[in-house]
């Protein structure tokens, strides 16, 4: 089997169980009632999945979909052609390989929590030109326009990810309004934000690795943006630390499904009514594996906090306002090598409890 680099080796306490049970209560939802016509459509209904999902994002802050509309075919040929542009070799590769500037294309050094990644990247914005901050630095005002760069081969790479693009955008606002409803919030409340969207799609390669015990495709970890939609081929190895007792769960692949997740920005929205979950993809030393996350964010501007709507006296906002574009480019720029302090996280915003508690009794008095 062999030995791996020490770049990729995890510490004692978070390298994957041998075993680890599948995650059986992760909803699994149907929206085949957004998809009927008008006049078979029922409030009883569309209330149903409603209630679904937003049970779903208070419990586990993930849950899956079927009958959601995108066509299998659309998604079957964007992991065909991403299958063969992985195929190529590595200096074909590196020729669109990402730097801290250019942050999309491709990678194979991709750090979480310090500690590189067991896969390759490729990365594209769904948006282009999609507008973010020059730098993570807070002191500089400057706005850059990102490109998508693609490879040579193969030549239909570009063209079907662009229509896989542009089905998911359809499921992503779908989900959007639904996730607004069931938090009491008129269907387009979230719309806004999305104006000058940030959304990007990773398409992810996971060769067999030598010392599965040892390392992971992705570390542990919570999404930064807003809303995850991925697929995952039937080979499987996405793992959600279950929020009742810690435990790791194997999420199992369920045929034409995308698995769903709120990310640290609706928790920050929400006021933690719904939380983002952590989560880790697992590697195995058979069989290589591909996914597909579409990671729905906001414009770069967008200031983060809790809505106005969620908050109270009684419940009073839980984080500080931060920039979207700022956070994003500092969460990016931490992905390329490792850093002497803890990478950037929502719980820097946090505002501590006792504070919480003064300003609840200091508004009341």
């Amino acid at each position: 089997m062999g030995a791996i680099d020490q770049a990729f080796i995890l510490e004692q306490e978070h390298r994957p169980k041998p075993s680890i049970g599948y995650a059986e209560g992760i909803p699994l939802i149907d929206l085949s009632p957004l998809s009927s016509p008008d006049d078979h459509k029922t409030t009883t209904s569309i209330d149903g999945l409603v209630s679904e999902i937003g049970n779903a994002c208070k419990d586990w802050g993930f849950f899956q979909v079927i009958n959601h509309g995108v066509p299998l075919e659309k998604r079957q040929k964007v992991e065909d052609s991403g299958r063969k542009f992985f195929g190529l070799s590595l200096e074909e590769k590196r020729k669109i390989r990402k730097t801290e500037k250019q942050i999309l294309g491709y990678n194979d050094s991709e750090h979480t929590k310090n500690i590189r990644d067991w896969k390759e990247v490729f990365d594209f914005v769904a948006n282009d030109p999609t507008l973010l901050p020059v730098s993570h630095d807070p002191d500089d005002k400057e706005i850059t326009e990102l490109h998508n760069v693609w490879p040579e081969y193969p030549p239909e790479l570009k063209e079907v990810c662009e229509e896989y693009v542009e089905e998911m955008e359809k499921l992503a606002y779908k989900l959007l309004e639904l996730i607004a409803l069931s938090l009491g919030l008129p269907a387009n409340r979230f719309h806004r934000f999305y104006k000058d969207q940030t959304t990007y799609m990773r398409l992810n390669y996971y060769q067999p690795c030598p010392a599965p015990e040892l390392a992971l495709g992705v570390g542990r970890h919570k999404d930064g943006g807003a809303l995850t939609i991925l697929y995952q081929d039937h080979v499987g190895g996405l793992q959600v630390k279950r929020k009742s007792d810690g435990e790791w769960l194997t999420v199992k692949p369920t045929p034409d499904a995308f698995i769903v997740n709120v990310g640290d920005v609706f928790q920050v929205w929400t006021n933690e009514a719904y939380e983002s979950a952590e989560h880790r993809a697992a590697v195995n030393s058979e069989k290589d594996r591909f996914s597909i996350p579409f990671f729905f964010n906001p414009a770069h501007y967008t200031m983060v906090e809790p809505l106005e709507e969620l908050t109270s006296e009684q419940s009073p906002p839980k984080y500080r306002a931060y920039n979207w574009g700022k956070f994003y480019r500092t969460k990016r720029h931490s992905n390329f090598k490792k850093s002497n302090v803890e990478n950037l996280q929502i719980s820097h915003f946090r505002i501590p409890e006792l504070a919480i508690k003064l300003e609840g009794a200091l508004s009341i008095n």
